[in-house]
C-alpha cells in the first residue's frame, strides 16, 4: 500500500512539495529514480517487469504519481499495467484539463487506480473507482489506496504531520522522518478493506516493514518558486535498511 503527502501552493517558497513512499513486493524488480534513455524529460523510477513507473518528474515541471486502490474485486490479469498512464501524464502536452478528459476516456481498461497530477501550472486527481476526475485548489493531501483525503491513519497522521514540518522546514529530514514511521495504527482505528486484522494492522504504518512486501523506496519533491526542482529518493531493502539515495537539482525549462 502506497503513500502520497503532496502541498499545492501553500508553502511560501515551494509551490509543490511532494513525500511518497512505494510499497511493493520486494521480488518485483525495479530500477531506482534516475533519468530515462527513451524519455530524457523525465525523471522517475521505473518497473522492470511492466516498464511503467509509480511516480516521476519532468524538466518542465509535470509530475504524476500513482496508486491502486484497494477493493474486493478480482484483479484482471489481462488489463495493460497502470503505470502506464505515469508516463502517459508525463508525455503529454496538453493541459490538466485535457489529461482529465484522457483519463476519463480510457480509466476502464485498467484495474482501479488513482493519479494524481500535475501540468506544471495545476494540479489534478483522477479516482477510476468513481469514473470522474477534477482539478484541486491550493490545499495539503494525502493519497493512499483509497480515494483522496480518506481518513485512514496513515494519511491523517501523514497530513498533519506534514503541515506541522511546512513552517520550517528548510531540508527533507523532517519530510523523510514522516516517511519512515513505522509505528501501526491502533485496532479501532483501523478501516475494513476486507483484508486479515493482520494486514490491516501492516499496511496502517506510513512505512511497511515485512519479509516479502513493503516500503521499497521513500520520494521527496519540492519545486521552488525559483523554477528550480529537487528530487530526492531512498531505497530501501526487506529489513527497511538504506540501500541508496540519489538526490538531484535542476532548473525548470
Amino acid at each position: 500500500m502506497c503513500l502520497v503527502l503532496l502541498v499545492w501552493r501553500m508553502h511560501p517558497q515551494y509551490p509543490l512539495i511532494v513525500a511518497a513512499n512505494r510499497d511493493e513486493f520486494h521480488t518485483r524488480p525495479a530500477a531506482p529514480a534516475g533519468w530515462w534513455g527513451d524519455h530524457p524529460q523525465i525523471l522517475a523510477g521505473r518497473d522492470l517487469q511492466a516498464g511503467g513507473t509509480w511516480l516521476g518528474l519532468t524538466r518542465s515541471g509535470r509530475f504524476a504519481a500513482l496508486t491502486n486502490y484497494r477493493d474486493t474485486q478480482p484483479r484482471r490479469a489481462t488489463a495493460p499495467s497502470r503505470g502506464a498512464l505515469v508516463a502517459d501524464m508525463l508525455t503529454a502536452a496538453g493541459s490538466v484539463a485535457e489529461c482529465l478528459k484522457y483519463l476519463r476516456g480510457v480509466g476502464d481498461d485498467y484495474n482501479a487506480f488513482n493519479l494524481i497530477f500535475s501540468d506544471g501550472e495545476r494540479l489534478g486527481i483522477f479516482e477510476s473507482a468513481l469514473k470522474a476526475g477534477r482539478e484541486l485548489g491550493p490545499g495539503i493531501y494525502g493519497l493512499s489506496n483509497h480515494l483522496l483525503d480518506t481518513p485512514w491513519p496513515k494519511v491523517q497522521e501523514g497530513k498533519s504531520r506534514l503541515a506541522a514540518a511546512l513552517s520550517g522546514m528548510t531540508a527533507t529530514a523532517s519530510l523523510l522522518a514522516l516517511l519512515r514511521d513505522d509505528r501501526p495504527a491502533s485496532d479501532e482505528r483501523l478501516p475494513a478493506t476486507g483484508i486479515s486484522l493482520d494486514w490491516e494492522r501492516l499496511l496502517s504504518s506510513a512505512f511497511v516493514r515485512a519479509q516479502d512486501y513493503g516500503t521499497r523506496c521513500s520520494t521527496i519533491i519540492r519545486i521552488a518558486r525559483a523554477s528550480r526542482a529537487y528530487f530526492d529518493e531512498w531505497t530501501w531493502d526487506s529489513e527497511g535498511t538504506d540501500r541508496g539515495r540519489i538526490s538531484l537539482q535542476f532548473e525548470l525549462e
